[in-house]
Formats: C-alpha cells, sequence, structure tokens
C-alpha cells in the first residue's frame, strides 16, 4: 500500500516538491554559511519525494547550533514552506481520495519549519536511530 501511495505522491505533487527543495538546497550550498541549511533542504526534497513509510525522529545528539539554525531557518524559510504546506494539504483533503495525500503534506510541516537536530527514519524502526 505504501508503495501505491507513493506512487501516486510522486505523480501529483511530490515531485514538484522534490525539485523544490533540490532547487533551494543549490541555492543554499552556494555560500559556506548556507551549506548546512542547503543539506537539509537536500533531506527534505528526497522525503518530499517519498514520504509513505518514513518518518521524522529529533536527534538526542543535536545542540546548540542546531536550534540556532532552526531559529535562521524558520524566520527566513520555514514558515514559507509551512504555509505552502498546509494549502497544498487542505486543497487535497477535499477529496476522499485525496486525504491521505493531505496527511502527507501535514506530515512535512515540522520539519519544513524546524529541520535541523531531525531525522529521517523509516516507520518500522522509528527509534533505531535515536538511542
Amino acid at each position: 500500500m505504501k508503495t501505491i501511495l507513493n506512487v501516486i505522491w510522486l505523480v501529483l505533487s511530490g515531485f514538484w516538491l522534490f525539485l523544490g527543495y533540490i532547487l533551494a538546497g543549490i541555492l543554499l550550498c552556494i555560500t559556506i554559511i548556507g551549506i548546512p541549511f542547503g543539506i537539509a533542504a537536500f533531506r527534505i526534497g528526497i522525503y518530499a519525494l517519498w514520504p509513505f513509510g518514513y518518518t521524522t525522529v529529533e536527534r538526542r545528539d543535536a545542540g546548540a547550533p542546531s536550534c540556532i539554525g532552526n531559529v535562521l531557518w524558520l524566520v527566513l524559510a520555514g514558515w514559507w514552506l509551512a504555509i505552502g504546506h498546509i494549502v497544498t494539504g487542505l486543497a487535497l483533503c477535499v477529496t476522499i481520495i485525496g486525504i491521505p495525500f493531505g496527511i502527507a503534506n501535514f506530515k512535512l510541516i515540522p520539519v519544513s519549519l524546524f529541520p535541523l537536530g531531525r531525522e529521517i527514519v523509516s516507520t518500522n524502526q522509528p527509534f533505531a536511530s535515536s538511542w
């Protein structure tokens, strides 16, 4: 079922989200200061490409730099991305068939707001790398 949902997601919106995050990651990696944000954008892009069967967990070893980076990310890009995911998720939830895809968009909101200090893991083992 996850594979079917991922393929439909890929066709409807995942590919475009992936391209947007990859483009943002490339632009962020132009400067040395933006490289951590670019890497975070690449991770979110991969997650946005194939979200069913994966979730995000907080990394316990992430410290103050990721907190400061998340504040910068939130102010500069995070809230725009979250608004985009909210609008897209609500639009997808209008139909019964679109509800799983709307929920997938809502799953992307926390990681689009605060990407640093989070890790994307399979739902089969959501806490495997946190310990």
